[in-house]
């Protein structure tokens, strides 16, 4: 469809939501992302059956852990769409880009750029 949606959005496919388990949310915020959405079936229309509902769970049980440790609620969201709203995913793009920005870089990017160069080379 040939969408528009900002350029440093990194797209990881997988077959259903239900595969994106809470580490890989928490690993894409320790690896430097300033912020994450998850785009799933429609409620109630899971290919795998209810894969998008326990990637609703673990995507709510993740923003509970980074309002915890301090990295907000909002860097993290979910969204239910069908194949054929491409022109939503878009708009969802840009609204979580204009999100992030106004939110600023991760916490954690800031702290991990600051560690001494040999303790970065052993956490990566």
């Amino acid at each position: 469809m040939r969408l528009q949606y900002p350029t440093d959005i990194r797209i990881i496919q997988v077959p259903c939501t239900g595969k994106v388990d809470i580490i890989h949310l928490l690993t894409a915020f320790e690896e430097g992302a300033d912020g994450v959405f998850v785009a799933g079936c429609l409620e109630g229309d899971c290919h795998f059956l209810e894969g998008n509902l326990h990637a609703k769970k673990r995507v709510q049980r993740v923003k509970e852990i980074l309002d915890k440790v301090g990295l907000g609620v909002g860097r993290l969201e979910m969204y239910n769409l069908s194949a054929g709203m491409g022109p939503r995913f878009a708009e969802i793009a840009r609204e979580m880009d204009q999100r992030i920005r106004e939110l600023g870089p991760s916490p954690i990017r800031k702290a991990k750029a600051s560690l001494p160069k040999a303790e970065t080379e052993m956490r990566v």
